[in-house]
């Protein structure tokens, strides 16, 4: 309010000064609009990182009902301990994430809820046949996954990305099924094209599954900022498929596998 010569007496306020201090702020906020649009913009991002970590959680979360089920159906012993360890240490991985969410600011089972059925129509379509296809899937499918997940950390905050990428570089699960699966191939020529067919099979349908996580306007979001192969947005699309068929490719020939 403001006075005509100065010598007014000053209204008396009940408003508490660390209120109008508050108020104060606010008022000088409003005196720069553009204030108003970085708040905008970082609760977005914060929004979408969540939304992003939500994912990587639930990728986690499945792993352990998968190795868990994969450890049931072992053919040996060693092989059951080494699956029912892995499974172990996703619920660890998972857990962090969550964490994470929550120091966003998140909800962390809402935000693991979001993509609870991910992967249920990839399941749903890929029944694997026998022990070797079930190795097989977890490496090529799942692996799909797991690298689609390495592409969208790279437009997190720091903090969020170099976690996503400490949690995905466990290769101890990829390896096991890569000296599995070598061994079988090895042996039988017949069963390694028919794994060669498997493979992309199921590097067909996992490539439909993060295409169409990738049109979700949170994660979309976030792998435009993280400069796919630095291509514009509109190609963001087509260069993430590249991307992922190159790395499926590599996973095949460690196999000796045409892909």
């Amino acid at each position: 309010m403001t006075s005509d010569a100065g010598n007014a007496a000053p209204e008396p306020s009940d408003t508490p000064s660390a209120e109008r201090a508050s108020n104060g702020a606010a008022g000088k906020g409003a005196d720069r609009p553009g204030d108003a649009g970085v708040d905008a913009a970082e609760a977005v991002g914060t929004a979408d990182a969540v939304e992003v970590l939500g994912l990587v959680a639930a990728l986690e979360h499945q792993a352990f009902a998968r190795l868990a089920g994969d450890s049931a159906q072992a053919p040996g012993l060693e092989q059951a301990l080494a699956l029912s360890r892995f499974a172990a240490r996703c619920t660890e991985r998972r857990d962090r994430v969550l964490a994470r969410i929550a120091e966003l600011g998140g909800d962390p089972v809402a935000a693991l809820a979001r993509f609870g059925t991910v992967l249920d129509d990839f399941d749903a379509r890929t029944t694997p046949s026998s022990w070797s296809e079930r190795l097989l899937k977890a490496y090529v499918g799942y692996g799909v996954a797991d690298d689609f997940c390495r592409l969208v950390a790279r437009g997190l905050d720091a903090q969020s990305r170099v976690l996503v990428a400490e949690l995905l570089d466990d290769a101890s699960h990829a390896e096991l099924a890569v000296r599995e699966l070598d061994a079988v191939c090895a042996q039988d020529s017949v069963v390694s094209a028919r794994l060669a067919l498997w493979g992309r099979r199921l590097v067909g349908e996992a490539l439909g599954v993060v295409l169409r996580l990738a049109q979700r306007p949170g994660v979309a979001r976030v792998l435009d900022r993280a400069d796919v192969g630095s291509a514009p947005a509109q190609e963001t699309p087509a260069t993430v498929f590249n991307e992922l068929t190159a790395q499926h490719t590599r996973r095949m020939s460690r196999l000796r596998l045409t892909a």
